[in-house]
Order: C-alpha cells, then structure tokens, then sequence
C-alpha cells in the first residue's frame, strides 16, 4: 500500500474512495512511567515514550491501511498523523487520510 503525505500520486489517475483512519489509545507500565519522571529531573529524551509513540503510530497506520484495503484501495493519499494526552502516561495516536484507487496503472 502507497503511503503519501501529498494530496495526489504524480503521473497516475486515482478515485477518491474515502477516508480512512487507525487509532489507538496506549500506556506505559507504572515503573517505565516512574522512570520517566525521574527523568524530567535531569533532562533527556525519554525513551520509553519515545518507543510508546511509535510504536502506537505503527498500530494506528496498520489499522488505516486494513481500512483502506476493505474499501479496495491502492494508496493512501493526504496521510496525517495526530496524538493527544488522554491522561498522564496515556495517549492516543491516529492516522488518517483518503484512500484511493490508481485507474492507469
């Protein structure tokens, strides 16, 4: 599946079939997210977030792309990403763009 932050594919012909999403709300255990905080004392990246996010952001791209594959979809196009705090150590990650059928391939 073509993935493309752009609103169009270059050179190709497509049909807008709709949009599609993956979301996902993740947490950190209690002694990672301890850790965590005893980091913002000192500074640094916190690496157990880091890994967090993304590993959520591949479970939210992998749900868009199912979405996308259902509907018969050759490409993703407008692909977004967004992220909030839903409490401390808890966020949620969500892809999102329009899936598309390439008509000249």
């Amino acid at each position: 599946m073509k993935l493309l932050s752009i609103e169009y594919i270059p050179g190709a012909e497509i049909e807008a079939l709709g949009m599609v999403k993956g979301t996902i709300v993740q947490t950190k255990n209690v002694g990672k997210d301890f850790m965590a905080g005893m980091k913002t004392l000192v500074g640094g990246e916190i690496v157990g977030y880091t890994q967090m996010l993304e590993e959520a952001r591949q479970i939210a791209v992998k749900r868009m792309v199912d979405e996308a594959k259902a509907l018969g979809a050759d490409a993703i196009i407008g692909v977004r990403y967004g992220s909030s705090q839903l409490m401390a150590g808890a966020a949620e990650v969500i892809a999102y763009g329009t899936a598309v059928r390439i008509l000249n391939k």
